[in-house]
């Protein structure tokens, strides 16, 4: 075993719990994340967590997407994960003023369309990339854009879990 999955494997339940619960705001995953402890090995809490988060339902959903910000705006709301999203949106920043335009526009029609957030894993990505992705996305149907949004939560729930592991 690691150190961190020593670590968060003897965490007082409660303290684990507000970990997961950053990583993704969804009880049902939490609660089932949590039952696997302690985990014998890194690749089992891996495991464990990607499924629970491959499979959200519309409560779940909406649960963890009120979590996130608009991409290309800074967290306001204390219910938004601050610290993590400004580090997954640094490439995301004003230097590119027609690519944050475009954005803000972008998020305006997704939100018309789906009737929720644009969310991607934006960690690594350009705000080019990011836009990119954005415009594909709109054309979408909404059983295949509902699965892209999972994906993405599922994404960065993974990588969040990587960081507070």
């Amino acid at each position: 075993m690691s150190a961190g999955l020593d670590a968060f494997n003897a965490l007082p339940e409660v303290e684990a719990r507000a970990r997961l619960q950053s990583c993704l705001a969804v009880p049902r995953w939490v609660e089932d994340v949590l039952a696997g402890r302690p985990y014998r090995d890194a690749e089992s809490l891996w495991d464990r967590a990607e499924e629970g988060a491959s499979h959200l339902d519309d409560d779940e959903l909406q649960l963890a997407l009120a979590r996130h910000p608009r991409i290309g705006e800074r967290p306001s709301e204390s219910g938004h994960d601050a610290a993590f999203s400004q580090r997954e949106q640094a490439g995301v920043d004003g230097s590119h003023p027609e690519v944050a335009r475009r954005l803000a526009e972008g998020n305006r029609a997704y939100e018309q369309r789906f009737d929720r957030v644009f969310l991607i894993r934006a960690a690594g990505r350009s705000a080019p990339e990011i836009l990119e992705e954005l415009e594909r996305r709109l054309g979408n149907d909404d059983a295949a854009e509902r699965q892209e949004t999972v994906t993405q939560l599922k994404e960065i729930a993974m990588l969040r879990l990587r960081q507070v592991v």
